[in-house]
Parts: C-alpha cells; structure tokens; sequence
C-alpha cells in the first residue's frame, strides 16, 4: 500500500497548467422541445425525504474550509450558494434543448430516491469521485448490499496500483451507468468537468452506456467561460484541500477537462442530470 501513495504522490509532481488538455464534445444539434418546468414544480413533500448518512463529512466543503487554511479564504464564495429560481429553470431548459434529461429535485433525500430509481436492477455501477455523491448518501448505499454490480467496488479490491488502474480503464468505463458530478452547469445548457487521469473524462464522454450526473444549483454559471473559471478557480482548490487531507499531497491538477456542449446524437437519452436546489460539491 505504501508504493501506491507513492506513486499517487509522484502524479502531483507534474506542472498542471503545461499538462492540461481541453476536450469539448460537440455533436451535432439536437433539439428537444419541453416546457421550462419552474423550480416550484418539483415534488414539496420531498424535501423531507430522508437519504443514507454520509460517512465522509470531514470532505464537505465547509469541513475543508474549516481545516485547511489555504482553503478558508473561499468559505463564503458564492459558489457556494444556490442560485436564483429564474437561473436554474434557465438552465434547465437549455439542458434539455441540448439534448439531457433533467430531473428537478429540490433536496439530497429526493436525489439519492430520484438517483436510485434510475439505475435497472442487475446493471452494472461504477462511479468517479464525487463529494456530491457523498452528501446525498449515495456512496454509503454502494457500499452496502445491493441489486447493482458495484465495479468500483471491484476496481478498489485490487491494490496493485497498475492493475487498478488498468481495471479503471477497462470495466471501470464500460459499465451500464457511471455516476458523477460535474464542476459546473451552465446557463445555456453546457457541462463541464475535468480530472487528472483522464479515467471520469472518458467514461462521461462515451466509454459508459450511461452516465447520471448529480449536481448542486450551487453550480450554475453563466456560460462556458465562467465553467472554466469556476472549475479552475474554485473546484480545483477545494478538490487540492481534499487530496491534501486524502493523500498527504501538495495539491492536485487538471490534466483533463471536458465540456460537453450536447446530447450525442445517436444515444440522445445517453446523459441525464439530476439538478438538486442545493448546495452541493464542489
């Protein structure tokens, strides 16, 4: 286990702002006409919904925030907060005339309920990291007994770090459904997210069957612009606050990111999106 962490420690080493490759996903326009459902459509009863426990709360980002001090100065960003009613029905919108699937939830006991039920029995479920699926008590579900074939489970048994890493490649993403979260959601119906091994990048692009992205309205930006800045600016410092603490490193990189623009055309259905009026990740 020791020469993992360090060989995991030796990929921080690398100077992230000469490594970075930017991959936008851009097919052809598809458009999907619906309504612009209003926030206040989503089910009221359900914010009371309850959802399993998260057993990792020190990896909030108010808990890292609080911990590390190269984190504190963004602990009142207002990324950190949910945007307007009138911004996330924008987005949604345009989430769905992009070609997505949206489903407006209002709090993490309707997203783990809403997230549970769209994932068929006996499909098999892997998952990037994601401290969205953290807090609505997802990653704790997994852990347990259920009616999916839980790959990541299979990809963390195998503590050979070339062996799991090519595990990741391989079944990790080719799976039925891959679930994760995005750094940000923009206003005209853009995602963007990044990594630094390129593993989240390629099974959200086209290695999985399915992908599900749960994501916070703490998320919502203008344009593809300001995707960029946030996911740079602030995601990248909260998720080095967290590989700090995870891995004993200096930081971490964006190596990958990724800007999908629209639905693939030839599996439109292929990516949905469960919004959460939330705050949630980051």
């Amino acid at each position: 286990m020791p020469s993992i962490i360090k060989k995991f420690k030796n990929i921080f080493k690398s100077d992230s702002k000469n490594s970075t490759k930017k991959v936008v996903a851009t097919p052809a326009t598809i458009e999907v006409k619906s309504p612009v459902a209003n926030v206040s459509d989503a089910t009221q009863t359900s914010s009371a919904a309850s959802h399993p426990e998260n057993t990792h709360v020190n990896h909030t980002f108010a808990a890292l925030a609080k911990s590390d001090s190269q984190l504190a100065g963004l602990a009142n960003h207002r990324y950190t907060k949910v945007v307007s009613a009138e911004r996330v029905n924008a987005a949604k919108a345009a989430l769905e005339v992009n070609g997505f699937k949206v489903h407006l939830v209002n709090g993490r006991g309707e997203a783990f309920e809403t997230l549970k039920g769209l994932i068929p029995a006996g499909a098999s479920v892997n998952n990037a990291h994601s401290t969205t699926l953290e807090e609505i008590g997802f990653i704790t579900y997994l852990k347990g007994e259920t009616e999916w074939n839980n790959v990541h489970a299979q990809i963390l048994a195998e503590k050979d770090f070339a062996k799991q890493g090519e595990l990741r490649r391989t079944i990790g993403s080719t799976v039925d459904y891959y679930l994760t979260s995005m750094s940000a959601v923009t206003e005209d119906g853009k995602l963007a997210h990044a990594d630094l091994s390129g593993s989240k990048v390629g099974g959200v692009a086209f290695g999985a069957g399915n992908v599900i992205v749960v994501a916070g309205t703490n998320k919502i930006v203008k344009d593809e612009d300001e995707a960029w800045k946030r996911t740079n600016e602030f995601a990248l410092a909260a998720e080095s606050a967290r590989a700090r603490d995870a891995y004993g490193v200096p930081a971490s990189a964006i190596v990958n990111y990724e800007v999908i623009r629209k639905a693939n055309p030839f599996n439109p259905n292929r990516i949905q999106v469960v919004l959460v009026n939330d705050a949630l990740g980051f």
